[in-house]
């Protein structure tokens, strides 16, 4: 088994010190850091773009998994690119040529990922596993921080698990949304292998104890 990645999500660090946060969560052990775009159309709420990922790219040398939570995703890759991404994270619900963009993704030297939101059925990876890097189950409805983890879910990761061992595809599977060490446990008994985690690590007293116990 590969070792559980850590991901914190900025969206629940203190937006007044983020280059602070992230020299924090390093500190602490954590192994990407995951940035959660937000355009208020394709999700309801407003977060940062390539500006703000620019400004916070000197203060880590973690890898930017930028998660966009988007419309027309398509039209912005190069700009996230360029702003320090290097893994780059579309919804297929938001995609009507997700192997168009996936490609386009790969084709600037970057790791791609396709997200789906909780009601999305896993059969809209089946004939684009083997392009991917990662796929990010989200476990709650995308929008907002804090929210409870959705159960349902881990029927999902099963079997796109599965689905990627079928194909031969050592893949990635994220999952985002309500994760704590009791979810965190499950998720990865599912067979996920990168934890998104906002509030339960930002939130903490100790990140680096946070992390070390979603890690275990």
């Amino acid at each position: 088994m590969r070792k559980t990645l850590i991901a914190p999500s900025v969206l629940s660090a203190d937006f007044a010190d983020l280059g602070g946060e992230l020299r924090r969560i390093e500190k602490a052990g954590a192994d990407w850091v995951h940035l959660d775009v937000m355009d208020g159309h394709f999700v309801p709420n407003m977060t940062f773009g390539p500006g703000v990922i620019t400004a916070m790219r000197p203060h880590s040398n973690l890898p930017f998994d930028v998660h966009l939570m988007i419309e027309s995703p398509e039209q912005y890759l190069l700009a996230y690119k360029q702003a320090g991404a290097d893994l780059l994270t579309v919804h297929a619900e938001a995609c009507p040529h997700l192997h168009r963009t996936v490609h386009g993704i790969k084709e600037m030297g970057i790791k791609a990922g396709v997200a789906l939101n909780p009601s999305t059925s896993e059969e809209a990876l089946r004939y684009l596993i083997q392009d991917l890097d990662l796929v990010l189950v989200m476990s709650v409805n995308p929008g907002f921080g804090g929210q409870g983890f959705i159960p349902g879910v881990l029927r999902k990761i099963k079997a796109i698990r599965e689905m990627a061992d079928a194909a031969g595809r050592d893949l990635r599977i994220g999952v985002d949304g309500g994760i704590n060490v009791t979810s965190g446990r499950q998720v990865v008994e599912a067979g996920a292998d990168v934890l998104i985690a906002g509030s339960y690590v930002f939130g903490a007293p100790d990140a680096a104890e946070a992390i070390a116990s979603l890690r275990s």
